[in-house]
Protein backbone atom coordinates (compact mmCIF):
# COMPACT_ATOMS: atom_id res chain seq x y z
CA UNK A 1 0.00 0.00 0.00
CA UNK A 2 1.22 3.20 -0.92
CA UNK A 3 2.62 6.09 2.23
CA UNK A 4 0.54 9.37 2.34
CA UNK A 5 3.65 10.94 0.61
CA UNK A 6 3.42 8.71 -2.49
CA UNK A 7 -0.15 8.94 -2.94
CA UNK A 8 0.34 13.17 -2.79
CA UNK A 9 3.49 12.67 -5.42
CA UNK A 10 0.99 10.42 -7.54
CA UNK A 11 -2.20 12.03 -7.28
CA UNK A 12 -1.67 15.60 -6.38
CA UNK A 13 -3.68 17.98 -8.10
CA UNK A 14 -2.78 21.34 -6.30
CA UNK A 15 -0.50 24.38 -8.32
CA UNK A 16 1.27 23.92 -11.36
CA UNK A 17 0.25 19.85 -11.03
CA UNK A 18 -2.86 20.61 -11.53
CA UNK A 19 -2.94 22.86 -14.26
CA UNK A 20 -0.58 20.41 -16.47
CA UNK A 21 -3.01 17.59 -15.62
CA UNK A 22 -5.98 20.52 -17.11
CA UNK A 23 -4.09 21.09 -20.06
CA UNK A 24 -3.61 17.45 -20.72
CA UNK A 25 -7.30 16.60 -20.78
CA UNK A 26 -8.09 19.53 -22.81
CA UNK A 27 -6.06 18.20 -25.60
CA UNK A 28 -7.15 14.51 -25.26
CA UNK A 29 -10.39 16.06 -25.53
CA UNK A 30 -10.02 17.98 -28.48
CA UNK A 31 -8.92 14.00 -29.68
CA UNK A 32 -12.13 12.42 -28.41
CA UNK A 33 -14.16 15.20 -29.84
CA UNK A 34 -12.44 14.26 -33.41
CA UNK A 35 -14.80 11.05 -33.39
CA UNK A 36 -18.21 13.32 -33.82
CA UNK A 37 -16.46 15.72 -35.93
CA UNK A 38 -15.26 13.37 -38.64
CA UNK A 39 -18.40 11.87 -39.26
CA UNK A 40 -19.35 15.60 -41.30
CA UNK A 41 -18.44 15.75 -45.32
CA UNK A 42 -17.90 13.71 -48.23
CA UNK A 43 -15.85 11.12 -45.46
CA UNK A 44 -16.19 9.50 -42.12
CA UNK A 45 -14.00 8.10 -39.99
CA UNK A 46 -16.78 5.75 -38.52
CA UNK A 47 -16.79 3.89 -41.88
CA UNK A 48 -12.56 3.92 -42.12
CA UNK A 49 -12.86 2.41 -39.15
CA UNK A 50 -15.49 -0.57 -40.07
CA UNK A 51 -17.49 0.70 -36.73
CA UNK A 52 -19.62 -1.83 -35.25
CA UNK A 53 -22.43 -2.60 -32.68
CA UNK A 54 -21.69 -5.93 -32.58
CA UNK A 55 -22.28 -8.52 -29.51
CA UNK A 56 -19.37 -9.97 -27.41
CA UNK A 57 -19.88 -13.06 -29.43
CA UNK A 58 -18.31 -11.56 -32.41
CA UNK A 59 -15.25 -10.44 -30.45
CA UNK A 60 -14.96 -14.24 -29.28
CA UNK A 61 -15.00 -15.48 -33.54
CA UNK A 62 -13.08 -12.95 -34.54
CA UNK A 63 -10.55 -13.85 -31.73
CA UNK A 64 -10.61 -17.60 -32.83
CA UNK A 65 -10.02 -16.24 -36.46
CA UNK A 66 -6.78 -14.65 -34.87
CA UNK A 67 -5.74 -17.58 -32.87
CA UNK A 68 -5.97 -19.71 -36.38
CA UNK A 69 -4.01 -17.36 -38.46
CA UNK A 70 -1.51 -17.32 -35.73
CA UNK A 71 -1.23 -20.84 -35.77
CA UNK A 72 -0.93 -20.98 -38.96
CA UNK A 73 2.16 -18.50 -39.29
CA UNK A 74 4.25 -20.16 -36.61
CA UNK A 75 4.92 -22.33 -39.66
CA UNK A 76 5.51 -19.52 -42.33
CA UNK A 77 5.87 -16.48 -39.73
CA UNK A 78 6.72 -14.22 -43.15
CA UNK A 79 3.94 -15.04 -44.70
CA UNK A 80 1.96 -11.56 -46.08
CA UNK A 81 -1.21 -12.42 -46.65
CA UNK A 82 -1.33 -14.14 -42.84
CA UNK A 83 -0.25 -11.03 -41.52
CA UNK A 84 -2.39 -8.66 -43.26
CA UNK A 85 -5.45 -11.33 -42.27
CA UNK A 86 -4.33 -11.28 -39.01
CA UNK A 87 -3.63 -7.31 -38.36
CA UNK A 88 -7.81 -7.23 -39.88
CA UNK A 89 -8.47 -9.74 -37.52
CA UNK A 90 -7.62 -8.09 -34.74
CA UNK A 91 -8.76 -4.31 -36.29
CA UNK A 92 -12.12 -5.98 -36.34
CA UNK A 93 -11.98 -7.85 -32.93
CA UNK A 94 -11.37 -4.36 -31.77
CA UNK A 95 -14.23 -2.57 -33.33
CA UNK A 96 -16.29 -4.97 -32.14
CA UNK A 97 -15.36 -4.50 -28.96
CA UNK A 98 -16.53 -0.41 -29.12
CA UNK A 99 -19.01 0.40 -26.88
CA UNK A 100 -21.34 3.38 -28.09
CA UNK A 101 -24.52 4.14 -26.22
CA UNK A 102 -26.35 6.69 -28.30
CA UNK A 103 -25.24 7.61 -31.86
CA UNK A 104 -24.63 11.36 -30.91
CA UNK A 105 -21.68 10.20 -28.10
CA UNK A 106 -18.19 9.64 -28.89
CA UNK A 107 -17.92 6.02 -28.91
CA UNK A 108 -15.73 4.54 -25.51
CA UNK A 109 -12.68 2.51 -26.87
CA UNK A 110 -12.85 -0.41 -23.97
CA UNK A 111 -9.58 -1.94 -22.30
CA UNK A 112 -10.63 -4.84 -24.16
CA UNK A 113 -10.21 -3.18 -27.90
CA UNK A 114 -7.16 -1.24 -26.90
CA UNK A 115 -5.49 -5.08 -26.53
CA UNK A 116 -6.65 -6.04 -29.78
CA UNK A 117 -5.72 -2.58 -31.70
CA UNK A 118 -2.19 -2.69 -29.97
CA UNK A 119 -1.85 -6.60 -31.38
CA UNK A 120 -2.81 -5.54 -34.78
CA UNK A 121 -0.22 -2.61 -34.73
CA UNK A 122 2.04 -5.49 -34.28
CA UNK A 123 0.92 -7.17 -37.19
CA UNK A 124 0.85 -4.81 -39.02
CA UNK A 125 4.60 -4.08 -38.94
CA UNK A 126 5.49 -7.24 -39.30
CA UNK A 127 2.99 -6.72 -42.55
CA UNK A 128 5.24 -3.82 -43.50
CA UNK A 129 8.58 -5.48 -43.14
CA UNK A 130 7.52 -7.81 -45.64
CA UNK A 131 5.47 -5.86 -48.12
CA UNK A 132 6.53 -3.93 -50.82
CA UNK A 133 3.39 -2.34 -51.85
CA UNK A 134 1.32 -1.75 -48.74
CA UNK A 135 -2.56 -2.99 -48.89
CA UNK A 136 -4.44 0.57 -49.30
CA UNK A 137 -7.57 -0.35 -47.66
CA UNK A 138 -5.70 -1.98 -44.28
CA UNK A 139 -3.40 1.15 -43.88
CA UNK A 140 -6.20 3.02 -44.02
CA UNK A 141 -8.22 0.74 -41.85
CA UNK A 142 -4.90 0.77 -39.39
CA UNK A 143 -4.81 4.64 -39.79
CA UNK A 144 -7.96 4.84 -37.81
CA UNK A 145 -7.03 2.21 -35.24
CA UNK A 146 -4.34 4.42 -34.54
CA UNK A 147 -5.99 7.37 -34.00
CA UNK A 148 -8.79 5.35 -31.76
CA UNK A 149 -5.59 4.65 -29.54
CA UNK A 150 -5.06 8.22 -29.65
CA UNK A 151 -8.28 8.39 -28.39
CA UNK A 152 -7.45 6.11 -25.28
CA UNK A 153 -3.93 6.68 -24.63
CA UNK A 154 -3.45 7.07 -21.10
CA UNK A 155 -1.07 10.17 -21.50
CA UNK A 156 -0.02 12.89 -23.95
CA UNK A 157 3.06 11.47 -25.36
CA UNK A 158 1.10 8.48 -25.88
CA UNK A 159 -1.44 10.23 -27.43
CA UNK A 160 1.20 11.69 -30.00
CA UNK A 161 2.70 9.40 -31.12
CA UNK A 162 -0.06 7.24 -31.85
CA UNK A 163 -1.55 10.23 -33.90
CA UNK A 164 1.73 10.44 -35.27
CA UNK A 165 1.30 6.86 -36.57
CA UNK A 166 -2.40 7.50 -37.88
CA UNK A 167 -0.46 10.21 -40.40
CA UNK A 168 2.00 7.91 -41.91
CA UNK A 169 -0.72 5.10 -42.42
CA UNK A 170 -3.24 7.42 -44.12
CA UNK A 171 -0.18 8.62 -46.25
CA UNK A 172 0.44 4.93 -47.24
CA UNK A 173 -2.80 4.99 -48.05
CA UNK A 174 -3.29 8.31 -49.48
CA UNK A 175 -0.15 7.52 -51.85
CA UNK A 176 -1.76 3.83 -53.14
CA UNK A 177 -4.91 5.32 -53.59
CA UNK A 178 -5.22 9.55 -53.65
CA UNK A 179 -9.18 9.54 -53.37
CA UNK A 180 -11.17 12.41 -51.88
CA UNK A 181 -11.67 10.38 -49.11
CA UNK A 182 -8.41 9.07 -48.36
CA UNK A 183 -7.00 12.48 -49.04
CA UNK A 184 -9.51 14.55 -46.52
CA UNK A 185 -8.75 12.12 -43.83
CA UNK A 186 -4.54 12.64 -44.66
CA UNK A 187 -4.99 16.09 -44.37
CA UNK A 188 -7.07 15.88 -41.04
CA UNK A 189 -4.47 13.81 -39.32
CA UNK A 190 -1.59 15.95 -40.47
CA UNK A 191 -3.24 19.02 -38.68
CA UNK A 192 -3.69 16.85 -35.51
CA UNK A 193 0.05 15.83 -35.28
CA UNK A 194 0.74 19.55 -36.32
CA UNK A 195 2.19 19.26 -39.73
CA UNK A 196 0.60 22.19 -41.24
CA UNK A 197 2.41 22.34 -43.94
CA UNK A 198 2.03 19.23 -45.12
CA UNK A 199 -2.16 19.29 -44.49
CA UNK A 200 -2.43 22.64 -46.28
CA UNK A 201 -0.22 20.62 -49.60
CA UNK A 202 -3.17 17.84 -48.98
CA UNK A 203 -5.90 20.11 -48.50
CA UNK A 204 -5.23 21.80 -51.97
CA UNK A 205 -5.56 18.21 -53.30
CA UNK A 206 -8.40 17.58 -51.94
CA UNK A 207 -9.94 20.58 -53.66
CA UNK A 208 -8.55 20.42 -56.48
CA UNK A 209 -10.73 16.44 -56.89
CA UNK A 210 -13.89 17.95 -55.83
CA UNK A 211 -16.62 17.71 -57.77
CA UNK A 212 -17.99 20.89 -57.95
CA UNK A 213 -17.10 24.41 -56.76
CA UNK A 214 -19.71 23.98 -53.96
CA UNK A 215 -18.07 20.91 -52.80
CA UNK A 216 -15.17 22.17 -52.92
CA UNK A 217 -16.30 25.12 -50.59
CA UNK A 218 -17.55 22.83 -48.55
CA UNK A 219 -14.94 20.83 -47.89
CA UNK A 220 -12.09 23.59 -47.70
CA UNK A 221 -14.38 24.94 -44.71
CA UNK A 222 -14.00 21.42 -42.69
CA UNK A 223 -10.72 21.18 -42.83
CA UNK A 224 -10.60 24.41 -42.10
CA UNK A 225 -11.77 23.79 -38.93
CA UNK A 226 -9.70 20.53 -38.44
CA UNK A 227 -6.77 22.95 -38.91
CA UNK A 228 -7.86 24.82 -36.30
CA UNK A 229 -8.36 22.53 -34.07
CA UNK A 230 -4.77 21.61 -34.83
CA UNK A 231 -3.46 24.60 -33.62
CA UNK A 232 -5.28 24.70 -30.57
CA UNK A 233 -3.06 21.30 -29.44
CA UNK A 234 0.03 22.71 -30.80
CA UNK A 235 -0.90 25.84 -28.49
CA UNK A 236 -2.33 23.64 -25.63
CA UNK A 237 0.66 21.20 -25.87
CA UNK A 238 3.64 24.06 -25.32
CA UNK A 239 2.00 25.23 -22.27
CA UNK A 240 2.17 22.20 -21.24
CA UNK A 241 5.57 21.84 -22.21
CA UNK A 242 5.99 25.39 -20.08
CA UNK A 243 4.10 24.06 -17.08
CA UNK A 244 5.90 20.85 -16.53
CA UNK A 245 9.57 22.59 -16.84
CA UNK A 246 8.14 25.07 -14.29
CA UNK A 247 7.06 22.46 -11.91
CA UNK A 248 10.11 20.19 -12.20
CA UNK A 249 12.03 23.51 -11.47
CA UNK A 250 9.85 24.42 -8.42
CA UNK A 251 9.95 20.78 -6.98
CA UNK A 252 13.73 20.67 -7.25
CA UNK A 253 14.10 24.28 -5.30
CA UNK A 254 11.21 22.75 -2.60
CA UNK A 255 12.43 19.05 -2.37
CA UNK A 256 10.37 18.70 0.92
CA UNK A 257 7.19 19.66 -1.44
CA UNK A 258 7.78 16.16 -2.93
CA UNK A 259 10.85 16.93 -5.39
CA UNK A 260 14.11 14.95 -5.58
CA UNK A 261 16.42 14.21 -2.61
CA UNK A 262 13.42 15.60 -0.12
CA UNK A 263 14.18 13.89 3.43
CA UNK A 264 10.51 13.87 5.48
CA UNK A 265 10.03 16.09 8.33
CA UNK A 266 11.31 15.08 12.00
CA UNK A 267 13.89 12.29 10.22
CA UNK A 268 16.90 14.88 10.24
CA UNK A 269 19.61 14.36 12.65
Amino acid sequence: MASSGERRMLFDTRGKRRHVIRVVYAILALLMGASLFLVVGPFSLGNLLGGSSSTGNAAEVLHEQAERIETRLVKDPNDEQLLLALTRARINAGNSQIEQKFASEAPTVTAEAVRDFQAAELSWQRYLKQAEEPNAIAAQLMAGTFFRLAESAPSLLAAEEYVAKAAKSQKLAAEQSPSLGSLSTLAIYQYFNGEFAAGDKTTKQVVAKAGSKAEAKNIEKQLTEYRQRGKQITKQETELAKAQRKASKESLENPIGGGLGGAAPGLGG
